[in-house]
């Protein structure tokens, strides 16, 4: 299990790298049969259902989805929310709310700056964290160029402070928690998030354990069903998921 000794102090353009690209060495989800539409109860969408997973992920859609979407995903890389922009709306208003997809999503933290934004897309619980990720992830540009104002001195004193206010600091910094504020998350309540360590254990041993089980090296990764498969992009995505029944 990793503990907070993962977060020591690290060099500031360590966290400022792209992510790399995810390993493309299995096919994946093979062409099957359409899937039928499955409808929502009455006066529901089913983007609307959202529950925490046994994976320590978030999902959105009907619990019994004949087609499970999972994406490993980093709100620090780039490829991640190139593929948010292109994907979430279509992949909410045309797979997930037929009933014939779920999409999950694991964040996979790669660096302090990706797990301080993790901890506070959570913040509010299951409900928001679809929006609140989607715009983590569109404020990747200011974030990063807070990171570099900080400087190398300030960032290393951050992470040598303790676990429960180590993520504070980061978040202030950063301008997160304005920013998470201006979202619906007050600034008592993201700094009661950010000062719970457990929180932190749960995404960073998450993460070691998906990269042990999927053998992940780059984000975003995608499952359909269980099984890795290839493509970074919506278009790749979508594809497969049209494969799987989704059509």
């Amino acid at each position: 299990m990793r503990t907070l000794n993962y977060i020591a102090p690290l060099a500031l353009a360590l966290a400022l790298t792209a992510c790399g690209d995810a390993t493309e060495s299995e096919s994946g989800a093979t062409s099957s049969e359409a899937v039928n539409a499955l409808e929502a109860p009455e006066g529901q969408k089913w983007s609307e259902t959202v529950s925490k997973t046994d994976a320590g992920g978030i999902v959105m859609g009907n619990p019994d989805a004949p087609i499970k979407l999972v994406e490993y995903m980093s709100i620090t890389c780039s490829h991640c929310r190139d593929f948010g922009e292109q994907a979430f709306a279509p992949l909410r208003d045309t797979y997930v709310d037929s009933g014939r997809v779920s999409f999950e999503i694991r964040n996979f933290v790669r660096d302090p700056l990706d797990l301080t934004a993790a901890i506070l897309s959570r913040c509010g619980g299951e409900a928001p964290f679809f929006p609140l990720t989607e715009q983590a992830l569109s404020n990747q540009g200011t974030m990063f160029e807070k990171a570099q104002g900080m400087g190398e001195a300030t960032y290393s004193d951050i992470l040598k402070s303790a676990p429960d206010s180590r993520f504070v600091r980061l978040a202030e910094q950063l301008g997160l928690i304005s920013f998470f504020q201006q979202r619906g998350i007050s600034e008592d309540q993201a700094k009661t998030c950010l000062a719970n360590t457990e929180t932190a254990e749960e995404l960073m041993n998450g993460t070691q354990k998906a990269a042990e089980e999927y053998n992940i090296e780059g984000t975003p990764t995608f499952l359909i069903n269980g099984q890795k498969v290839e493509g970074t992009t919506w278009a790749m995505i979508e594809t497969k998921l049209k494969e799987a029944g989704a059509r």
